[in-house]
Parts: C-alpha cells; sequence; structure tokens
C-alpha cells in the first residue's frame, strides 16, 4: 500500500502542472479536473494530518515536498512539531555507539535530504538556521545537562548539514563550515585535544569524528580535500602537524596512535599509507589561498618530529610512498638549505626502503641525478656525491655493529 502511495505522490510533480494550464491540452477536461480534486484534495486534507504522513518515510516525505509551495509548507509544519523531533531526532541522537550503527548514519543522512529538499527555495543563512531549529530541542536537553555534546552527538548534526551542501559551490560550503564552528565549538575541541599530552583518549574520538563523519564518506577527492584544508587552515604550523597525524597516522594493535613506535623502529609502509594519501592530497591543493609549498614543506617538517624525531627509515618510507614529486621537493628543499648530511643519510635509508618494500632501484638513482642538478657548481655536486659515499659506509657501519651487538645479546641469553 505504501509502494503505491509513493508511486503516486512521484507523479503528483507532473499533476500540478495543470494548475498553471501548462498541459491541460494534452487531456481532456473532465479528466483534468479529476487531477486537480485529487491533488486539492490530497493538499489540503490528508497532509494536514501527521497521521498521514507518518505512513511514509523521510524518503518520500522529501519527495513530497517538492511537489508544490502547498506542500513543501505542510510538510515543514509536520517536522517542526515536537512529536516529530522526538521520535526522528531526539530518540536516535542519543543512542549509545550511535556513530558505529550504519542504520543510523543512514538516518541522518535521509534526515539531511529532507531537509535540503524543505529548503530548497530559502537562502544559505536562513537554511541553516531551518535545521539548526530542528535540532534545538536537543540543544536544551544538553543545556540542562540531560546529555552530554559528545563527539558522537557532534558527528550526528554534521550528516544531515553534509547531505544539505552536496553539490553546493566552495563559497557556500565555506557558509556551512563556519556556521558548524559556531555551533558545535568545533576549532575549540580539536584545539583542546592537540595540546593536550599524546596518548590522551580524546585523540580517537576526535579521529573517528573526522574521518567516519568530515573526511571519508566524501564521494570524491575534491570535497574530501575541502574539509580537510578546512580543519587544518585555522592552526599553526605545529597544531596541522599534529592534527594530521591524529586524524592519519598509525595505529597500534589495541586501537591506540603508534607516536612511540615511529621514534623507536620502523614501521611498515601499510602503517604509513593513510598519511601518505593525506600529505599528497594537500601538496596537490596548493593553490588554496594561504597554503603553498613551503607551508606543506614546513606541515611535513614539523610531522616527522611529533612527539620525537622519528626513526629515519620512517621518514623515507613516507616520503617513497609520496611519490617522486614530492620526494624530491622535500629534498632539494633541504640540499638548498646546505643540510646534506640530512639528505644523505635520508637517501641511504630510501635506498634501504626501495630494497625491502620492492620498488626498483633505479627510481631512487633517478632520485639521486635529480637531487644533484640542485647545485649550480661542479664542486657542490662533487661534495654532495662525496657526503652521499661517507654516509653509505656509516650507515653500514652501523647495522653491521646493530647486528654483533645483536648477537653478543642473544649469546649472552643463552
Amino acid at each position: 500500500m505504501q509502494f503505491k502511495f509513493y508511486n503516486f505522490f512521484v507523479k503528483l510533480r507532473f499533476f500540478c502542472l495543470l494548475r498553471a494550464g501548462d498541459i491541460t491540452s494534452l487531456f481532456p477536461k473532465t479528466i483534468c479536473c479529476f487531477f486537480k480534486i485529487i491533488y486539492t484534495s490530497i493538499n489540503y486534507s490528508a497532509l494536514s494530518h501527521s497521521k498521514f504522513l507518518q505512513t511514509f518515510s523521510m524518503l518520500d516525505i522529501s519527495v513530497l515536498s517538492m511537489v508544490s509551495k502547498d506542500i513543501t509548507r505542510n510538510v515543514v509544519d509536520y517536522i517542526s512539531t515536537l512529536a516529530w523531533k522526538n521520535k526522528t531526532i531526539i530518540q536516535r541522537f542519543h543512542q549509545p555507539s550511535c556513530l558505529e550503527q550504519r542504520s543510523t548514519i543512514e538516518h541522518y543522512r535521509s534526515l539531511g535530504l529532507l531537509f535540503k529538499r524543505c529548503t530548497l527555495l530559502l537562502p544559505t543563512k536562513d537554511r541553516l538556521k531551518f535545521i539548526l531549529g530542528r535540532f534545538s530541542q536537543v540543544r536544551k536537553g544538553q543545556e540542562r545537562g540531560e546529555a552530554s555534546r559528545d563527539w558522537c552527538d557532534l558527528g550526528l548534526i554534521l550528516i544531515p548539514l553534509q547531505t544539505l551542501i552536496a553539490g553546493w559551490d566552495e563559497l557556500e560550503c565555506h557558509r556551512v563550515f563556519n556556521f558548524l564552528c559556531e555551533l558545535t565549538n568545533l576549532l575549540q575541541k580539536i584545539g583542546a585535544v592537540i595540546t593536550a599530552k599524546p596518548g590522551w583518549h580524546q585523540e580517537l574520538q576526535l579521529r573517528l569524528f573526522c574521518r567516519q563523519v568530515l573526511l571519508d564518506p566524501q564521494p570524491n577527492q575534491l570535497e574530501h580535500q575541502f574539509w580537510l584544508v578546512q580543519l587544518l587552515k585555522p592552526l599553526p604550523m605545529v597544531s596541522q602537524a599534529h592534527l594530521l597525524f591524529i586524524l592519519y597516522g598509525p595505529l597500534r594493535p589495541e586501537g591506540s596512535l603508534a607516536w612511540q613506535d615511529l621514534v623507536e623502529r620502523g614501521l611498515p609502509h601499510s602503517a604509513l599509507w593513510d598519511l601518505a594519501k593525506a600529505i599528497l592530497e594537500l601538496f596537490g591543493q596548493v593553490e588554496v589561498k594561504g597554503w603553498n609549498t613551503d607551508s606543506m614543506l614546513a606541515v611535513l617538517e614539523e610531522l616527522t618530529v611529533i612527539p620525537q624525531p622519528w626513526h629515519v627509515e620512517n621518514i623515507a618510507r613516507l616520503l617513497v610512498l609520496c611519490g617522486s614529486n614530492l620526494c624530491y621537493t622535500v629534498l632539494a628543499s633541504k640540499a638548498l638549505s646546505g643540510r646534506l648530511t640530512e639528505i644523505s643519510r635520508l637517501i641511504v635509508y630510501i635506498v634501504l626502503v626501495c630494497e625491502k618494500d620492492g620498488y626498483h632501484m633505479g627510481w631512487a638513482v633517478k632520485l639521486v641525478q635529480q637531487i644533484s642538478k640542485v647545485f649550480s657548481t661542479v664542486p657542490e655536486k662533487l661534495c654532495f656525491i662525496q657526503q652521499l659515499e661517507n654516509m653509505f659506509s656509516e650507515v653500514t657501519r652501523e647495522f653491521f655493529e646493530f647486528s654483533v651487538a645483536g648477537e653478543v645479546v642473544q649469546l649472552s641469553g643463552e
């Protein structure tokens, strides 16, 4: 029965043209009058009763709201009632572990689509106020101390907003992001997590919130880039690096961030892959106002010393995963700054990573050739090559000494 009603109402948009007389010539006058009577009866009688609308899903109601202005008003009146908010928003809003429940997330996406279709004719500011008004009961409950506004609650406010702005231009999306920050104190919450000591449990809540609500669900790379840049831009360089690590850094088996593991030992490429993809997205977004190659290199520089300088193998592996362009840009920048010892050690470990992870060694050779062209004079190039040779010898000696020390420890243990 509900399916038949749904198909009927989808077709009502076509029948609405009858009111304007656009297609009356296609049908006999008696049939046109019949359709007008049906339309008027449903519009002003059935839709005025909430029990009638309760038989439809939110997606069905969202389709109805596009039929005409009159029906839109009836739908808006219906979803503005306290009973509807209690049923549709309040009860689902405070379910335990709600963010992890796919059905709840889909519910709020449908809610966002309903809001979007109900407000098609309103300006952006009014559309945002409309959504805020629908969640006002939730906010009042929080102010009375009935529920804390945790990351899960914030996520379920943001999901309808994301659905609302799908397909909007960047300027309108900026307005939505600013509205979001005012509504949820998002940037203040991020700042509190970033300035805390590494290992705080809120790190994982922030990661879960940003990844599952703002970033990962985005249908294309451009929208993903937009939200990631919006999260990072208001922060200073050090905090940007810190947030990047919280969002995309490697996790330990028990689920905590592997802060110290990056410092103490080399990690596999799978542990650094998400971080590399995020950096590549930002590197490809350097045309954004206030975001350029220098700022990206500064963030990367800060990232590899959080919480302490990383194991060189991890820096080398991250650069390899980021690809030729970014790897060359980072090393060339260091070369121009006269940091020969540092780039020589990095190159040695890049060769090691290529050997361990199965990359073609020709890629590393070509990289060294490109870096040598950064130096303008022959003596500078020879100095670079000599430094690289010395570093190969030094790292080889370090590995040998480490291997011998490990064997001695093993023998003493026996």
